[in-house]
C-alpha cells in the first residue's frame, strides 16, 4: 500500500457527492454508514475517491468488499488506501478489478489478508 496510491487519487467531499448524486448531505453519509461507499479524511476532510463511483452511483460491488475488509480488521482507511493501490496478484487497484467484474477475485484477496 503506497502514499503514492493516495496521492494520484481523485477524492470527492460530501458536498462533491451531494452534487453528483443528486442527494442531501444526511444521504452521502447514509451511504458511508451503510458500507455503500467508504471514506477516509484527507487533510481534516472526510472524502471519497472519485473511483468508487460508476455511472453516478456508488460501485454496486464495492459495498461487500468492504464488509471483507472490515472482517479483515482493516480500518477505513486503510480499506480506502488498499482499494486504491495496485495489488500484485491482481495486477490492478482493487477498486479497478470491482469495476471491470473481477468481484469473486477481489474479494478472495480481501479475505487472504485476514
Amino acid at each position: 500500500m503506497t502514499e503514492e496510491a493516495l496521492e494520484a487519487t481523485t477524492w470527492l467531499t460530501v458536498p462533491d457527492l451531494v452534487e453528483m448524486l443528486g442527494v442531501t448531505p444526511s444521504r452521502v453519509r447514509r451511504l458511508i454508514d451503510d458500507r455503500q461507499l467508504v471514506a477516509r479524511r484527507v487533510d481534516g476532510v472526510l472524502k471519497v475517491p472519485d473511483s468508487f463511483l460508476r455511472d453516478g452511483e456508488p460501485v454496486h460491488e464495492l459495498r461487500g468488499t468492504v464488509i471483507v475488509l472490515g472482517d479483515a480488521g482493516f480500518s477505513d482507511d486503510e480499506a480506502v488506501e488498499w482499494l486504491v493501490s495496485v495489488d500484485d496478484s491482481l495486477q490492478t487497484t482493487p477498486i479497478d478489478a470491482l469495476r471491470n467484474g473481477r468481484k469473486t477475485e477481489v474479494r478472495r484477496v480481501a479475505q487472504a489478508l485476514a
